[in-house]
This record gives structure tokens, C-alpha cells and sequence, in this order.
């Protein structure tokens, strides 16, 4: 098939990447998100997609949304057969999603109707779930609602990061995009509606979210690390300053009880409080410095004995 694919962050290369190697389909131009500025110096940079995709040579097309009437031209004389869409980042109008005559085929990184939205890895570890996995469906005006054409299943391993845990679905789950394009083209899948039960919502996770709480139990607090590991980044605050937890597991059975927060170390871990068992803190940022070691943090921090997280 002749494709026009749709993606804009390091997640949706595999598929770009897979799409281009396949001997079926023909990947004619990339539609990704504008140059944005990043860094210190606030330079302009690609996005990994666009960066992928000029190096293979491809034309890139970055209009400031989906609603743009130079874009819905360009993608008209494009004809493709189908969009192949992974986290573009914009919603897209009936006109536009009605221009390829297979329509636009997402790849999202959960079972739907589970987690529909922006952070369905980060969700699943957040709630605990033991399997998640990925679904290809067919673009309508709805938030992740089009029929289903493809899915496949991942294990959560227990100490998976949102991080690791979406770098395996990103390439499995261009296998499986490759796959449904090729029924697509074939004639032989068909889609299904998604079911009405079962429902839930991944929203976009803010730095806010991101903050650790300590009066919850370890349980809860683990999985909330892990969920927003690497970004947006779990952290908190000591003496009102904002440090960063890198990462940190539910302490054994050896561990002193501690209020939530509170701090406590000896020679070979650091512990913080919760509502529960502590957490065993492993790396630690704090505020100016790198990622480091908490225990090496820890003996230089000088903390007095009733210092606490908050």
C-alpha cells in the first residue's frame, strides 16, 4: 500500500522504522509535529520521527495541526492508501481522517477500551495491572473509540518502569501495525467495534501528578514511582526544595518503621516512610546535581535526625 505515516516522539520510530523495511508498502511521506525548541541554548530540534525520516530520505510534513488547509492539499495529492498513526500528538477532523481510502490506523499502547487517552503504560503500572499490550484501530473524532482490527498482549514484569515497559511495546507493537496493514491490504481483516464495558481513561500525566505521596502505602507509592519513570519523573520535596527519585523499591523485612516520610540509613540502604512497609530508596537527583546513588546523597547530606519528605 502507498502510506502516509503519522508520528512525532522516539516511541513511534520502530514502526516508522518497520513500515520502511517492508517489501509490501511504500511509506511516501511522514506527518510529524513542528521543530520545537529544546536545551539550554533553545535551538530548534526535529522530532525523532521526522529525524528518522529525513534520514531515509522521505518528505516530512509538520503543519501546525491536523485542521491545517495546506496540509489536507498536500495529503490529498499524496493519495496514499492509509495513515499509519503513533503518538502524532493532534487530533484530526473527519475531512482529513476520510482522505486515504483505508482511513488512518493507529497503533495505541494498551487493550482497548482499556486506557484510552494519552498514558496508558504509565496507567497500567499505576493500577497494578499483570498484562497489558497494544491495539491498531481505525481513527474516528472520538478519544482512542474506532473499531478494532488488531491486538496483542504484553506481561507487566514486576518491576517494570513506564519507560522499559513501553520500549517493548513499541517493537512488538510495530509488528503488529505492519500486520494489519498487510490484512488491510489483502482484504482478509476485518474490524470489530470495541466492547462498551470495560472503559477507562489514561489522561496526560503533568509534573504535578508526578509527586510522590508518602501517606499512601509502599504498594501504591512503587507503583507510582516506576509509572512515571523516566518522565514526567517522580520527585519530592526536603526543607521546600524539589529532589527526584530515580528509583526505589518496597523495603524487606529488616526495615525500621517510619512515619510517611520520614528519612532513615544505615550502612547499606536508605529509607523513607509511608503509609505501610518503607520504601528503599535506590538513586536520588538532588536539586543542581545528577542522578547519583542515594546512599552516597545521603551521608554527604548532613540531615538531621527528624528530616522527612514531603
Amino acid at each position: 500500500m502507498r502510506l502516509v505515516f503519522a508520528g512525532t516522539p522516539e516511541v513511534a520510530v520502530p514502526s516508522l522504522q518497520a513500515l520502511l523495511d517492508s517489501d509490501r508498502h511504500e511509506v511516501v511521506a511522514v506527518i510529524s509535529r513542528p521543530d520545537a525548541r529544546t536545551g539550554r541554548g533553545r535551538g530548534l530540534s526535529r522530532s525523532p520521527v521526522a529525524a528518522a525520516a529525513d534520514a531515509a530520505g522521505v518528505e516530512v510534513l509538520t503543519p501546525p495541526n491536523a485542521r491545517d488547509p495546506e496540509f489536507a492539499e498536500r495529503l490529498l495529492a499524496l493519495a496514499p492508501d492509509a495513515v499509519p498513526v503513533v503518538a502524532y500528538g493532534h487530533l484530526v477532523p473527519r475531512p482529513v481522517l476520510e482522505i486515504p481510502a483505508h482511513g488512518w490506523i493507529n497503533l495505541h499502547f494498551s487493550l482497548l477500551p482499556a486506557w484510552r487517552g494519552a498514558a496508558p503504560v504509565n496507567a497500567a503500572i499505576a493500577a497494578g495491572d499483570e498484562v497489558t499490550g497494544a491495539t491498531t484501530f481505525r481513527l474516528d473524532e472520538g478519544m482512542d473509540t474506532g473499531p478494532v482490527l488488531g491486538t496483542m498482549t504484553e506481561t507487566v514484569r514486576p518491576r517494570d518502569t513506564a519507560g522499559e515497559l513501553l520500549g517493548r511495546l513499541a517493537e512488538s507493537g510495530a509488528g503488529l501495525l505492519v500486520a494489519t496493514l498487510d490484512g488491510l491490504e489483502t482484504g482478509e481483516l476485518r474490524e470489530v467495534p470495541q466492547l462498551k464495558d470495560g472503559v477507562s481513561y489514561a489522561g496526560k500525566l503533568t509534573v504535578e501528578d508526578a509527586r510522590v505521596r508518602w501517606a499512601d502505602p509502599a504498594l501504591a507509592v512503587d507503583r507510582h514511582i516506576r509509572s512515571v519513570t523516566p518522565a514526567p519523573g517522580a520527585w519530592t520535596t526536603l526543607n521546600g526544595q524539589r529532589v527526584k527519585i530515580g528509583s526505589a523499591r518496597p523495603a524487606d523485612d529488616t526495615a525500621p518503621a517510619l512515619e510517611p516520610g520520614h528519612i532513615a540509613w544505615d550502612k547499606r540502604t536508605f529509607h523513607v516512610g509511608t503509609a505501610s512497609a518503607p520504601m528503599a530508596i535506590e538513586t536520588i537527583q538532588p536539586p543542581g546535581k545528577k542522578m547519583m546513588n542515594a546512599l552516597d546523597w545521603i551521608r554527604g547530606a548532613r540531615l538531621d535526625d527528624e528530616a522527612a519528605f514531603e
